[in-house]
C-alpha cells in the first residue's frame, strides 16, 4: 500500500459516516446533481448541504464545478473503489469463517443424524 493512502481510506470512511452524505453519494450515482438537488430531499439549507459537499469533496468522492451561479456536483468513483477493496479482505475473511462455522454444523447434524434415538444423552 501507498504510505498516502491511510489518510485517503480515513477520509473516505469519515465522509460515509453520516447517513447524509450517503444519500448524496447515492443521488449522484444517478448523474450530475446540483447543491439545490442534493439539499433537497433532507430539507436543509444551502449552506449545509454545502457543507457536507465539501466533506465528500476532501475525501475525493466528489468533484464540484461552478457553471454561471450553480454548482454542480457528481460523483468520483475511485475512493469508493480504494475503500471496497479494504473491505473486500474482512469480505474474504467472513466468507471464510462462516463457511467453517457451516462445515462444523453439518458436522453436527450428520452426527446427530446417526445416532440411534434410545442413545441420546
Amino acid at each position: 500500500m501507498v504510505e498516502s493512502e491511510p489518510a485517503a481510506l480515513d477520509s473516505v470512511f469519515r465522509a460515509l459516516g453520516d447517513a447524509t452524505r450517503r444519500r448524496m453519494l447515492q443521488d449522484l450515482a444517478a448523474g450530475e446533481r446540483t447543491v439545490g438537488d442534493l439539499a433537497a430531499p433532507a430539507a436543509m439549507s444551502l449552506a449545509a448541504a454545502s457543507r457536507h459537499i465539501q466533506a465528500l469533496g476532501r475525501a475525493g468522492l466528489i468533484h464540484r464545478e461552478v457553471r454561471g451561479r450553480t454548482h454542480w456536483c457528481r460523483l468520483a468513483p475511485g475512493p469508493l473503489a480504494s475503500a471496497h477493496r479494504w473491505l473486500a479482505f474482512y469480505e474474504g475473511f467472513w466468507t471464510g469463517r462462516l463457511d467453517v462455522l457451516e462445515r462444523l454444523l453439518r458436522e453436527e447434524e450428520a452426527m446427530r443424524n446417526r445416532t440411534p434415538k434410545g442413545d441420546e444423552g
